[in-house]
């Protein structure tokens, strides 16, 4: 018997009805197959539209009120007077969305618009693509350091940037901001700090990342609560300013300026017979822990009585 004969007659092997059978049926298997995965793909394609962030289209939408306030606080502090050329920048944070928006790199506040304000996540991912906005906005080189705040400080909603001429001053000069009196007193319980210098390493490598990171340092070194003290200076560089909005944090940036403008000039008169170096050495000790309870408590203390709102019953 030959070997096709053999492999005909071979019982061990399945015949052609046989083999159409197992056809049909791989052919059923497979179309179930493919039915199940394209229902779990589906499934999991309109459970991922239900997961995923807001889509680009409508996240200015979703933003549009927050993207307005910290626009209109980029301008209000430039007509402040805080601002020379473009230093300083103003940021806002959804924090039920976990996005920030900021004004863009050194753009000129006179062409400055909403549209301009740039989106990002709190790991400083932009959440457009370049082709949405033409020319494409570049966030503020500041972002690290607003990033690192949001994070730190959970009660902030707003954080400000300056290089504002008398706050500025003081951080060149890397002195602390000592409270002399009820102005200072009505805004921060007691002196502004000033951080430590920056080491070479710090500056190399994530530099504004770094300068948050300071900020943070110092304030938990001095044991304050971010909104008793809702600003700082950072040696050698300049003040930033926060607040429960965007709103508040310009409104805290430009309460800094003052009363930095207060405090130098009572150092000068303060001084007529001394060196400018020996009374910022330290001559003033600040006002009395009395009169500073008074002024701070008395507006930010559960007990506080400044304002319309506290008298007013229904709220």
């Amino acid at each position: 018997m030959t070997d096709d004969r053999r492999r005909t007659t071979d019982n061990s092997l399945p015949c052609e009805a046989t083999l159409a059978k197992q056809g049909r049926q791989n052919s059923q298997n497979a179309v179930q197959v493919y039915s199940a995965l394209r229902g779990t793909t589906e499934r999991r394609s309109r459970q991922e539209k239900i997961n995923m962030p807001i889509k680009t289209k409508s996240i200015r939408r979703a933003l549009a009120d927050l993207i307005r306030r910290v626009w209109e606080e980029n301008i209000r502090l430039k007509a402040s007077g805080l601002v020379t050329m473009t230093w300083g920048n103003v940021s806002g944070i959804d924090r039920r969305r976990g996005i920030v928006v900021i004004k863009p790199s050194g753009m000129d506040y006179a062409a400055l618009r909403p549209d301009d304000m740039v989106l990002t996540d709190l790991e400083g991912r932009r959440l457009e693509p370049a082709s949405r906005l033409e020319p494409a906005r570049l966030p503020s080189t500041d972002l690290p350091t607003h990033l690192v705040l949001y994070r730190a400080f959970a009660e902030i909603g707003g954080v400000v940037h300056t290089h504002s001429t008398y706050a500025t001053a003081f951080a060149q000069a890397c002195r602390s901001l000592p409270c002399l009196g009820t102005t200072h007193a009505d805004y921060c319980y007691g002196a502004v700090p000033v951080t430590e210098v920056m080491r070479p390493p710090a500056i190399r490598e994530q530099y504004e990342a770094n300068t948050g990171r300071m900020i943070v340092r110092k304030t938990r070194q001095l044991r304050l609560q971010p909104m008793a003290c809702p600003f700082i200076l950072v040696a050698n560089h300049g003040p930033f300013a926060w607040g429960a909005t965007p709103a508040a944090a310009v409104e805290n940036a430009i309460v800094l300026e003052a009363i930095s403008k207060m405090a130098l000039l009572t150092f000068l008169l303060d001084s007529p017979r001394r060196s400018l170096r020996r009374s910022l050495g330290g001559r003033r000790k600040g006002i009395s822990q009395v009169l500073l309870d008074k002024h701070y408590l008395r507006k930010h203390g559960p007990s506080a009585y400044y304002g319309q709102a506290k008298h007013n019953p229904s709220k």
